[in-house]
């Protein structure tokens, strides 16, 4: 949990996981509002069209029954006046009402009576250009005005009309008032629910930090550790309980393979020491030179025989991840340089041009005797596999934060049939006199490493080996 407050929000799974989630919930609550927002907006608009086509009713029988002589005006007056009234009582101010109602009569398209307020030629054009529908309310929108006007026509005998306009204040302001409210809730619950989720998420995600960090813990030394298990059944206390059964497995394979290979060792190492011994005493005591050099040739029999076992063994113990490695700063130049000065003459005997460029200076954490033998079992193959008089070079840089190997020659290259499993066990080349297990040791040591190797041919002719490790992290400390 502490490792996760410690790096940036936006690279851990909890973040992400509230992020998404969030924003489905907050889509989700915005849609559910956006819906409830709609329907009080129609139920409002449902008893603005009521109340206005019952008004424009009223207001047409008053026109019908009575004649049009000079109280004709002022009881229509009267009748918008008290719906005026009405609208007022409902909260609107009294000013602002005088403008949210008219009232006009058309005959032929001439106004022959208009209440409301002036100007009134712009809604009279507003009318116009809407082209109302009698019976059925419609907005319409007034030049200068932010808010459109509701309005109902009803057609009258001998071609006129009537039409009752309405802004509803009350209503606008209960919409508007709604509004934000529903923002602040909404705003407020994506809030929580990001607080929540992020903190679930957080909750959920530390265990399996846990597991990850155990995990990253156990090494081939340390096997017997085990990932905690809680009391209940969900998917991460599955998780925990499979990774341990695995690495009871684990632990039961690499016992088991450390007996045999320790058996395997005793088993044979003690007869071939035994019989080194008795030649050599053979070989010390004896005046007769007739039989010195094969003995002689027995003795490196048995020395390859001893160096082909403890290759084997290396390598059983590598596949099974239980090579035992002593690791230390170590300065991988020097090591270098120094196995360079000590094939160059090898390599001068054999007329190979060598070009050497070493960084100075890199170090990576490495057991020294293994990465001898790398280093060692690549130039190795350099002499074993190039004929005479062949160019050379071989390269150390820095790149990327990883030590970087790379030994290019202009010999024949790798055969198409050898290049994809040159790091397998017993394979070599047609005409090679070793065992094939040199490139083979030197995957398994690169990797228990940490690093990578790979071959492939070399623009031109030849082949190229390339060794990449990480370096060992920046410190003061002693470098062999």
């Amino acid at each position: 949990m502490f490792s996760n407050m410690l790096r940036s929000p936006g690279k851990t799974a909890a973040w992400r996981l509230s992020i998404w989630t969030t924003l489905a919930f907050s889509v989700g609550t915005a849609l559910a509002f956006l819906i409830m927002y709609l329907l009080v907006e129609n139920s409002v608009r449902e008893r603005t069209d009521a109340w206005l086509k019952g008004e424009a009713e009223v207001l047409s029988n008053v026109a019908t029954s009575n004649a049009q002589d000079t109280l004709y005006g002022r009881i229509v007056e009267e009748v918008t006046e008290q719906a005026t009234r009405e609208i007022a009582e409902e909260g609107s101010e009294k000013g602002q009402n005088e403008k949210s109602i008219f009232f006009v009569m058309n005959a032929e398209n001439h106004p022959t009576l208009w209440i409301g307020p002036e100007p009134r030629e712009s809604y009279l054009t507003a009318i116009d250009r809407a082209q109302l529908k009698s019976g059925i309310p419609q907005y319409i929108h007034v030049d200068n005005l932010p808010i459109p006007f509701r309005v109902v026509a009803s057609s009258r005998e001998h071609g006129s009309r009537i039409y009752l306009g309405l802004i509803d204040h009350a209503a606008n302001n209960l919409l508007d008032r709604l509004i934000q409210r529903f923002v602040l809730v909404w705003v407020g619950m994506v809030l929580l629910g990001f607080v929540i989720a992020y903190a679930s998420a957080s909750r959920t995600l530390s265990r399996v930090e846990r597991i990850a960090e155990t995990v990253a813990r156990i090494g081939t030394d340390d096997l017997g550790s085990r990932l905690p298990e809680a009391g209940n059944s969900d998917e991460i206390s599955r998780l925990s309980r499979t990774f341990n059964h695995m690495l009871d497995r684990i632990q039961a394979s690499v016992n088991q393979l450390r007996t045999v290979t320790d058996s395997v060792a005793h088993d044979l190492k003690s007869p071939v020491t035994w019989i080194r011994g008795r030649l050599e005493g053979a070989l010390s005591n004896s005046n007769d030179s007739s039989w010195r050099e094969p003995v002689a040739q027995a003795i490196e029999g048995l020395d390859q025989m001893a160096h082909l076992l403890n290759t084997t063994l290396d390598l059983a113990e590598a596949a099974a991840g239980a090579l035992q490695l002593d690791r230390k700063r170590t300065n991988l130049s020097a090591l270098v340089r120094q196995l360079v000065d000590l094939y160059h003459p090898a390599f001068s005997e054999h007329h190979h041009e060598l070009e050497v460029d070493i960084t100075s200076d890199i170090s990576i954490d490495a057991d020294v005797a293994m990465m001898n033998r790398v280093v060692g079992n690549l130039l190795d193959n350099e002499l074993k596999h190039l004929p005479d008089g062949c160019r050379v070079r071989i390269q150390l840089t820095e790149t990327n934060k990883r030590a970087e190997l790379r030994i290019e020659d202009s010999g024949p290259g790798f055969s198409p049939e050898l290049r994809g499993r040159a790091f397998e066990r017993f394979v070599r080349g047609t005409h090679s006199s070793g065992h094939g297990l040199g490139l083979a040791i030197v995957q398994a040591v690169v990797r228990a490493h940490g690093g990578e190797v790979g071959i492939s041919d070399r623009a031109g002719g030849g082949a190229v080996s390339v060794v990449t490790l990480p370096l060992a992290p920046r410190a003061d400390a002693p470098i062999i």
